[in-house]
């Protein structure tokens, strides 16, 4: 590690080259860098480290900032970038992480800066997270992916307390309570978890204590899912589940399970903050405060107080202004939101939060009601608030890097203590003349300048621009900063204080990459993108004139500037990748001061530098470079991108631009960086420094190429270094890194001197050729006004030009129809970039040029357009067949072609998407059809009434797969062996109840059909189907029953389809037959309204769609609405069918021989009675006469004719009767088929009510079937739920368990520690008195009472500490210590001489302080050793406590599982049973209705089962009672019989006692006795033999026991071995403290005292062993006494 500061004061420490972050070098003598400085910002740590200092990560280092003098101290971590970070002001330390591998957690000492110890665990990614406890020695860190573990470790110890793993979870913050140590507060982005930290004396366990937050809401309701009820049960339905059963959970995610509905989004905690009375207050993201109790782990709502009513004048007046200034802002009002807290500080007056809007509020909190006002506007987002350690100062830390200072108790404005970066810097580099100032960009466009010195930030100017690059003039004290958008601004720094735009210039649209002057500062060298250089004058006295561009073919990978004084040439040596072959090649062209003298001469006319003028040289090389800088005796060094190296060329004098030659490294230097890099070259050309994205820094000798020094200033998870440059002298280094934020400023600590003066004298070289222009520069920069965007002028040498776009960009400009050039750019000169006014003078230019003839041109076009419009008024007027195409009369004929080739490829287009998409909707018309009709064995189709509203659906049906029939024939075969099985056992049971099931059959069978359907519960019998196999109602028990059962439902259900789809397809067959007669009936009939002619619709029936749906699938040629679309070759052969078609009528209509047939007989050859009513009498020829100039001959001639007219007439008058006649009976006929065919739709319509409702019962029975199943499911569910959770618990109790028996043992053991102290300070004070037997007793009486005295203040301390540690249940040995030490350190005073009394010897004293010390220590360790006992207690009660929940909720959980069986028994048992009732009302004699609430529900079959065994059982009762009465005679028999038969017995044992009072042995006795002396023998020897197997039996039996005696002696002794072995530890300390007592009896002259309890010790033992020996003796008196009460058993009963 490193420290580095800004000003180092004469007592701050200096540290070595090492700790700086130098390594070992390979120079002879070693050459080292050093921190000289280090700026930067990091806004998500932040703390402070005592009351006036502030310290923060950034980057590699951690920054130490003086909020009073504002100086910086810099620690440096040596192992990469900083990573969590925490800071513990009461005692002065901070905590901080590396971003390694196997990541290190170090601590230090401010203001020290040692490093006090490192701790090391098992994580192997990163910590995210550090806190220190404010009591005691402990930090609580929290890691990465994937380890995610929570740790609490003792650092002063340097031990790992105890961890928790969290697999996937993500913290945001940690803390500890500020009161108590052992609470840790854990925040989530969704959750917040209260950690206890309980201890054991020196064990340590984290336990968990979630938080329930509120909803999105604030609503406060939580609901226990996994338990939501307590046995709940529907009367219908059954019990109700959780949701994780429905769900089909088991294990983990069953107690964790919650549904998609009820996911209700929580509150998401942004800050915290412990308070005084150990609770948390928490911000949300939702704009919620809310007040945590930690003893409850609950969480409530902190409400706004409400106002008083003036008060809420005043803020709905509030609210009105903001609502207006939102509008006039924004152009509409927004919705006034709650206040999002980013960050909290607590103190005893308040609650001070913050957030974006950067406020900082106040809240006055009491009873979960706050009062709240505005202490500061910060107006930029807040991301930290923190107290000082005498909470006298808070410290606000935006977002924006800028730092303020609150404090509460002046309740003043906000003080700016630091303005840092408010984004990553981009680049820095050295004000001229190099040694005083530097400066630095972010990429945000705020430009700093440093003092260089120490790192003070001495003055910023915010560009509000998104930067790319920027450097510092050498000739002028100016800083060129470029732009994404091809901008340069020109800063002048002449008053470093006061920094400020003075020009800017707009290039181009292309971003500028780099910036580069020369040495001499003469010109100012731009690269851009897509290959653009461009050349400035960098001189302010030219107003940074543009020169010209020059443009590479290739990509610029880097550039670099050598400056050749001698020659005034500036050399520009370029590193371009070659795409074709990966390669990169080397352009180098020289710049000379003859283009600043004359440009126009070296530029054409779009300002691109012509390439005689600056000499460009081509080199190909051989590797792939990606920076590379070139020494004055042609020496290049370049970067290698495969590999880390340094390549060295050496370039040859010959320029080659044809075919350049490919140049080959001459040495390779490795390099120990990694990932892309970069290489720099001081100004003196003599050091070459190595940057990458590793972060280290190297310096090398351009001589040797070996390393004279390394820095480790960033590092690789910060993106390595961005960029690095020297100063002109030497001797500083200025370095930034890519995201890290972070500006280093390094010096040499210790180099040769000959480099401190080769690079002190090309400083002053270089000063004496820049001295003159220095200051005429700054002349004018200082006369130079501030820049301003309505005066801007793009480019001097263009001021009065108008705006064009270049011809890199899309071209603006147009040319009329007269001619003349217009510019389509709308915006003024100042916003065109200078190629772009380039570009267009020379448009201009050439349009002047050029005008001439151009008017010619336009002369003769616009005589042609009249020529050509004059010949298309002329085609216009003649025929079609003479017109010409409109194409013919166009000119251009390649801008036709080109039109019409882009209308074919969007028609082409356009066709693809169409026949895509009409491919796509066939695909799914496809689909469709193969889902919906293919697969349909029956179509659904209807049928409907002629005349009625009446319709009928078939039913459709699948056709069922093969494993559906093999699964229905599997469950026919099932039923057919039950079903012959069940015959076979009524044929073998045997009952007595066949009369009166005989009786009762004829009842039965009149009831059977009727009361059948009833228990079948359908009407599906009636309907063809066949219930006979179905399970009855009462059997369904099992679950492969009811699955059966479903399977032959649905079966049922099928077959009843299909018996209705046949009756069904008869009446289709029906309805087209009668549509087929009625269209025979309907042609007679309109033949009969055309002879009669009539206009009357004939009534022609049809078939629908959906009657017959597969018209729908055929599409007709009347349905498109729209034109179809022909190709050519459709086109004309529909164009030959219409012309032979009209050719065929042609020839049909020139036919003579039907052209006479219809002039002489009207086109029939014989007239038909059909054709009577089409015939009319042609009137004679003198009708048209008057009728008096008629002849007599044309009167008769027409009388006949009226007679011939009227005769007619009545023949056509008969006809048309009869047609009337014939018409009516059609009709009639028609109407009579109509109406018989809607009577048997209806019919069958009323079959097919009648069917569905069949159908419905058959899926009533499987909806309760499968309801059931699913219920079986979700009680196996659950009970394999609450197992799991079972095993779980029983666990944990297991755990828990055995922690009490291991604090139980614990607490005897530290008992007896107690109590042998308690013992030891008891010695001690009645020692005392004896010790100082001798003194006098005026002067003993004074030293007891000094005896007894003790320092008050401290011993005061120690009580108060003492009781906060008895509340908080801690105590640890550094406490005990801590307190003894201040003890013995306070008892120096009492110890002092002057309080010994008059009279008394000095050694006595020291003998007196030495006991007192030493009663002292004794009392502080029975103290110690009881509070022990109290911790250890406290948690033996806790984990008691723990083990009765757990022991309950066990208890419930067997409750639930009990519950659950019984559930499952009750489901099987208790069946849904399905009737079919009568419809109809139903009388009841009185009107309570029975409860039928504890009814069961019983076969016939069963009672009467059940009232046969009980006749049975009656008869046998009676024969019994019967059989009773004939053995109670039998009895008095019996006994008369039992008497006499005792009185023999008392003659025969009278006789027996005779005999044996002979003296005659026992087997004359038996020879005598016995009748069969040899078969009682052997029956003896039998006897005997079975009596030896006993006792064999008995001894293997024996031995077994005394073997697992042996076993167990075996185990006892292995247990009083461990017990010896714990004596023998324990007589070890027995001796120990006897060996100090010895001592102690000895300093107290006890010897007298000693041996009289040892003569009393001994009595004892004595009288023990004379004991001993009493009770040996007795034990032997007592086994003979047993041996001898066993031999007289045996001889008294010797065949036991």
């Amino acid at each position: 590690m490193a420290a580095a500061g800004g000003e180092r004061n004469p007592g701050s420490p200096q540290l070595s080259a090492e700790a700086l972050g130098g390594r070992c070098c390979s120079s002879p003598e070693e050459t080292t860098l050093e921190v000289s400085w280090v700026q930067g910002f990091s806004n998500k740590n932040f703390g402070f480290i005592n009351n006036q200092t502030v310290c923060y990560p950034c980057g590699n280092y951690i920054l130490f900032l003086d909020i009073k003098t504002k100086k910086t101290t810099a620690l440096q971590c040596q192992t990469g970038q900083v990573g969590a970070f925490a800071v513990n002001p009461n005692r002065g330390v901070l905590a901080f992480s590396d971003r390694k591998l196997n990541p290190v957690i170090y601590i230090y000492c401010f203001p020290e800066l040692n490093k006090l110890t490192e701790l090391k665990g098992h994580i192997q990614l990163d910590y995210t997270l550090l806190a220190f406890s404010f009591l005691g020695p402990y930090l609580a860190s929290y890691s990465s992916f994937p380890d995610f573990v929570l740790s609490v470790w003792n650092w002063q110890e340097n031990i790992l307390l105890c961890s928790e793993s969290q697999p996937g979870v993500a913290a945001t913050s940690i803390s500890f309570n500020p009161m108590n140590w052992q609470q840790l507060c854990f925040v989530t982005e969704s959750s917040v978890t209260i950690w206890c930290i309980e201890r054991n004396y020196d064990e340590h366990c984290l336990t968990q204590n979630p938080v329930k937050l509120p909803d999105g809401r604030g609503s406060l309701n939580h609901e226990d899912l996994f338990f939501p009820y307590s046995c709940d049960e529907d009367p219908y339905h059954g019990p109700v589940m959780p949701v994780s059963a429905i769900a089909g959970l088991v294990g983990d995610k069953a107690e964790t399970f919650v549904p998609r509905t009820d996911i209700k989004p929580s509150l998401h905690p942004t800050a915290h903050c412990w308070t005084a009375t150990s609770d948390i207050y928490l911000g949300c993201k939702e704009g919620y405060i809310l007040a945590i109790d930690t003893r409850k782990c609950s969480a409530s709502i902190i409400q706004r107080k409400p106002l008083p009513e003036h008060m809420l004048k005043i803020s709905d007046m509030l609210g009105y202004i903001r609502r207006e200034a939102q509008k006039k802002k924004d152009g509409k009002p927004k919705a006034l939101q709650r206040t999002v807290v980013f960050t909290m500080a607590f103190c005893d007056e308040g609650l001070y939060t913050a957030g974006i809007e950067g406020i900082l509020y106040f809240y006055h909190i009491r009873d979960l009601q706050y009062e709240m006002k505005i202490c500061a506007d910060i107006s930029e987002p807040i991301s930290t608030l923190t107290f000082s350690p005498d909470y006298t100062t808070l410290l606000i830390v935006t977002d924006q890097g800028t730092i303020y200072t609150y404090e509460p108790a002046h309740s003043g404005e906000a003080v700016k203590l630091l303005t840092a970066f408010s984004s990553n810097l981009l680049a820095a580099d050295f004000l001229s003349p190099g040694d005083k100032y530097c400066v630095s960009v972010t990429i945000s466009g705020e430009v700093q300048v440093w003092l260089l010195e120490n790192g003070i930030c001495l003055s910023m100017l915010n560009l509000d621009i998104e930067a790319t690059a920027m450097a510092c003039c050498p000739s002028s004290n100016s800083a060129a900063v470029g732009t994404k958008g091809g901008q340069i601004y020109f800063i002048d720094i002449t008053k470093v204080e006061a920094p400020r735009v003075v020009h800017r210039i707009f290039l181009s649209k292309f971003p500028v990459l780099s910036l580069h002057y020369d040495q001499s500062g003469q010109f100012l060298i731009i690269r851009a993108m897509e290959g653009y250089i461009f050349i400035l004058d960098a001189r302010p006295s030219k107003l940074f004139q543009v020169l010209g561009y020059v443009v590479l073919a290739g990509e610029v990978l880097s550039l670099s500037v050598v400056s050749d004084f001698k020659n005034n040439l500036v050399e520009v040596i370029v590193l371009l990748s070659v795409a074709e072959n990966q390669q990169t090649r080397l352009e180098i062209f020289c710049l000379s001061s003859a283009l600043m003298e004359d440009i126009d001469k070296y530029v054409n006319d779009q300002g691109m530098l012509n390439v005689s003028a600056i000499k460009k040289e081509q080199y190909d090389l051989e590797y792939p470079l990606s920076s590379a800088v070139r020494l004055k005796d042609d020496i290049v060094y370049g970067y290698c991108t495969c590999a880390p190296f340094i390549c060295k060329y050496h370039l040859s004098k010959q320029s080659i631009l044809e075919d350049p030659p490919v140049f080959l490294s001459e040495k390779m230097i490795p390099s120990n960086q990694f990932g892309a890099g970069f290489i720099c070259l001081s100004p003196n050309s003599r050091w070459l420094a190595s940057a990458a994205k590793d972060g280290v820094l190297f310096i090398y000798d351009t001589s040797t190429m070996e390393i004279l020094a390394q820095n480790y200033c960033h590092s690789y998870e910060g993106g390595g270094i961005r960029s690095m440059v020297f100063s002109l002298d030497g001797k500083f280094i200025l370095v930034n890194g890519e995201n890290d934020g972070t500006l280093v400023c390094l010096k040499w600590k210790k180099i040769k001197e000959i480099e401190v003066k080769e690079a002190d004298f090309h400083w002053h070289s270089l000063l004496t050729i820049l001295n003159k222009s220095i200051s005429d520069e700054n002349a004018v920069l200082r006369l130079m006004a501030e820049w301003q965007l309505e005066s801007e002028s793009t480019s001097e040498s263009l001021p009065e030009e108008k705006s064009k776009k270049s011809p890199l960009e899309p071209s603006s400009a147009a040319v009329t129809e007269d001619g003349s050039f217009t510019s389509l750019h709308s915006d003024s000169a100042s916003e065109m970039t200078w190629l772009g006014q380039k570009t267009e003078k020379d448009i201009r230019e050439e349009t002047e040029r050029f005008a001439n003839q151009k008017e010619k041109l336009q002369m003769g076009i616009k005589k042609l357009r009249k020529t050509i419009q004059k010949m298309m008024h002329e085609n216009e007027q003649v025929p079609d067949i003479e017109k010409l195409g409109q194409q013919e009369f166009n000119l251009d004929m390649e801008e036709q072609e080109r039109a019409e080739a882009e209308a074919e490829q969007e028609v082409a287009r356009v066709r693809e998407k169409i026949e895509m998409e009409i491919l796509a909707n066939c695909y799914l018309q496809d689909v469709i059809k193969h889902e919906c009709w293919d697969s349909m064995c029956v179509k659904g189709r209807a049928v409907k009434c002629f005349r009625i509203a009446c319709e009928v659906k078939n039913y459709p049906l699948k056709k069922r797969d093969e494993e559906e029939l093999r699964t229905l024939e599997k469950v026919l075969r099932l039923r057919n062996i039950e079903a012959a099985d069940l015959k076979v056992q009524e044929k073998v049971l045997e009952t007595k109840s066949k009369t009166v099931l005989f009786k009762e059959e004829n009842t039965e069978v009149m009831a059977g059909d009727t009361a059948s359907c009833c228990l079948v519960g359908s009407l599906s019998s009636q309907y063809g189907a066949d219930t006979s196999i179905l399970y009855h109602q009462l059997d369904l028990h099992s679950r492969e029953q009811k699955i059966n059962q479903i399977v032959l439902l649905k079966d049922i259900i099928y077959k009843v389809k299909t018996a209705f789809n046949k009756e069904f397809d008869i009446v289709a067959q029906q309805k087209e037959q009668e549509i087929a007669r009625i269209k025979e009936r309907n042609l007679r009939i309109r033949e009969i309204l055309a002879q009669l002619d009539l206009q009357v619709e004939v009534w022609e029936p049809g078939l629908t769609c959906d009657e017959n749906p597969e018209q729908v699938l055929t599409v007709q040629d009347s349905e498109i609405k729209v034109e179809k679309y022909l190709t050519p070759q459709e086109r004309e052969k529909a164009e030959m069918l219409t012309r032979l078609e009209m050719e065929r009528h042609l020839a049909s209509l020139d036919n003579e021989r039907q052209r006479a047939l219809n002039d002489m007989m009207g086109g029939v050859l014989e007239v038909k009675q059909e054709d009577i009513l089409k015939i009319d009498i042609p009137p004679p020829s003198f009708i048209s006469k008057p009728e008096d100039e008629w002849t007599a001959q044309e009167k008769k001639i027409f009388r006949e004719y009226e007679e011939k007219v009227k005769e007619l007439n009545e023949e056509k008058e008969k006809y048309r009767r009869t047609l009337k006649n014939k018409l009516e009976e059609l009709e009639a006929s028609i109407q009579e088929m109509t109406q018989n065919f809607d009577k048997t739709v209806c019919k069958l319509f009323e079959r097919k009510v009648n069917l569905e409702k069949v159908i419905y019962q058959e899926e009533l029975k499987i909806v309760n079937l499968t309801y059931s199943l699913l219920l079986d499911e979700e009680l196996d569910s659950r009970e394999a739920g609450l197992r799991y959770f079972l095993v779980k618990k029983q666990k944990e109790k297991v755990k828990i368990a055995r922690t009490v028996e291991v604090t139980k043992r614990k607490i005897e053991f530290y008992t007896d520690q107690y109590d042998n102290a308690i013992a030891e300070d008891k010695n001690l004070e009645y020692g005392f008195r004896k010790e100082f037997a001798h003194v006098p007793a005026s002067l003993l009486g004074e030293l007891v009472e000094l005896y007894k005295c003790r320092p008050r203040t401290v011993m005061t301390e120690i009580y108060l500490a003492t009781a906060n540690r008895s509340k908080s249940s801690s105590v640890s040995a550094e406490d005990y210590k801590d307190a003894l030490s201040r003890l013995m350190k306070a008892m120096d005073e009492l110890d002092n001489p002057k309080h010994m009394p008059n009279g008394l010897d000095p050694s006595i004293w020291e003998k007196f302080c030495l006991a007192r010390r030493n009663k002292l220590e004794s009392e502080q360790l029975v103290k110690w050793m009881a509070l022990i006992l109290a911790e250890i207690e406290v948690f033996l009660q806790r984990r008691i406590d723990d083990n009765e929940k757990m022991s309950s909720k066990i208890e419930n959980i067997f409750k639930e599982l009990i519950w659950l069986q019984e559930e499952k028994i009750k489901l099987q048992v208790n069946l849904t049973f399905q009737f079919l009732l009568k419809q109809g009302q139903v009388e009841v004699e009185s009107t309570e209705i029975p409860d039928y609430a504890d009814a069961i529900f019983i076969k016939k079959s069963i009672i009467e089962e059940l009232n046969c065994n009980i006749m049975d059982q009656v008869e046998k009762k009676i024969a019994s009672m019967v059989e009773c009465k004939e053995f109670s005679k039998g009895i008095f028999q019996l006994e008369w019989e039992h008497k006499k038969m005792r009185m023999q017995i008392e003659d025969l044992n009278q006789k027996a006692q005779d005999i044996v009072t002979l003296p005659v042995t026992k087997d004359r006795q038996l020879f005598l006795t016995m009748l069969d002396y040899d078969s009682y023998m052997a029956h003896r020897i039998a006897v005997m033999e079975q009596t030896l197997a006993v006792m064999d039996k008995l001894h293997k039996k024996n031995m077994k026991k005394q073997q697992k005696r042996i076993k167990e002696l075996e185990k006892c002794i292995s247990l009083k071995e461990q017990a010896n072995y714990e004596l023998s530890l324990e007589l070890k300390e027995t001796l120990v403290s006897v060996s100090e007592r010895r001592h102690i009896s000895q300093a107290a002259d006890m010897q007298h005292i000693s041996e009289r309890i040892a003569k009393r010790r001994y009595q004892e033992i004595l009288k023990q062993k004379h004991l001993r020996g009493l009770i040996e003796e007795q034990e032997k008196h007592l086994d003979i006494l047993q041996a001898e009460a066993e031999r007289l058993r045996s001889k008294t009963f010797p065949t036991l």
